[in-house]
């Protein structure tokens, strides 16, 4: 429970609603914009008993290490890859995300990321500003009609994109640690026969080590010359080199990518391909998504704070 005017470490910045209403309520100290970051710690860690971070910036050993009262890790994002979540157990440290808010936002660009990609949408849209249509008709694209569509993970995010591309005649299969009760999607438990299968391959699984490179140089090759990829997921889940090696080659038809392995950094060789469409990992960012996700972790630090159960423990 914690004790008043205790500080709660921030380590990166929050939507800044959320981040206002967080400093509103408590005493905040923002690490990222501490000049010495490791003093900083140091200074507040005989009095720190919660962090707030994001998904993006995480906590790892080293600093959980460093605050022997810790107590909350409260995480803005649903993934918890970043967090050493395994770090927070042994020490009893509880740990928050958010989930179920931004479901259906990155579904839905997860959708247009695949229609883009498929209808060269943002290729149409070059033609007709570069003012090359008086000189002739762009070329014709691939349709998503009566498509396979495979994806891998079928969680919240997975089956929310599975009813959006169902609304487009598509057959869809799906690849998970286990079969689904209770879904009648088609199961592979394996990525490469899913790819093989597919095309289109959309990934919608967590990172972390345990899918690191999950699609794999073999499911791209599989995927093929006629087949797309859609990446909502982590970077980290495709092995990227052999990603931008098929693109550049033709050996992969197409890709929405809005997520990558060295963020911001982006490999130079797909900006040129307009057989990809690129976003700079923008999957859950809307207003009232980041909104919702600031309201749960509003929501488990108030709980914490007055020693009711957390609201969304990850």
């Amino acid at each position: 429970m914690s004790e008043a005017g205790s500080p709660i470490l921030l380590l990166a910045p929050l939507y800044p609603p959320t981040q206002a209403e967080l400093e509103s309520r408590h005493r905040v100290v923002r690490l990222w914009e501490a000049a010495d970051p490791s003093a900083t710690i140091d200074a507040v860690a005989g009095e720190c008993r919660a962090v707030v971070t994001h998904s993006g910036r995480g906590i790892d050993a080293a600093t959980i290490g460093r605050l022997p009262r810790l107590e909350l890790v409260a995480n803005y994002g649903v993934g918890v890859e970043a967090i050493d979540v395994e770090a927070c157990r042994a020490r009893g440290v509880a740990v928050t995300n958010t989930p179920d808010v931004l479901t259906e936002d990155v579904a839905d660009l997860a959708l247009g990321l695949l229609l883009a990609a498929v209808r060269r949408i943002a290729q149409g849209d070059r033609f007709v500003r570069e003012g090359r249509w008086p000189k002739g008709a762009m070329g014709l694209t691939q349709s998503l009609q009566r498509r396979n569509v495979g994806i891998v993970g079928l969680g919240r995010i997975g089956a929310a994109i599975a009813r959006r591309c169902a609304a487009f005649n598509t057959r869809i299969a799906y690849f998970g640690p286990r079969r689904k009760a209770g879904v009648d999607y088609r199961y592979f438990d394996d990525v490469v026969a899913l790819a093989q299968w597919a095309d289109v391959l959309v990934a919608a699984c967590p990172g972390g080590p345990e899918t690191a490179k999950l699609v794999s140089r073999a499911a791209l090759e599989a995927l093929g010359a006629e087949g797309t990829f859609v990446n909502i997921a982590r970077g980290s889940v495709v092995d990227q080199p052999a990603l931008v090696e098929l693109l550049v080659s033709g050996r992969l038809g197409a890709a929405g990518l809005d997520v990558f392995d060295d963020e911001p950094d982006v490999p130079v060789e797909l900006l040129a391909l307009d057989s990809v469409v690129l976003q700079p990992h923008q999957g859950s960012a809307t207003h009232p998504t980041r909104a919702a996700m600031g309201g749960l972790v509003l929501d488990n630090v108030a709980a914490w704070a007055a020693g009711r159960p957390l609201p969304t423990p990850a």
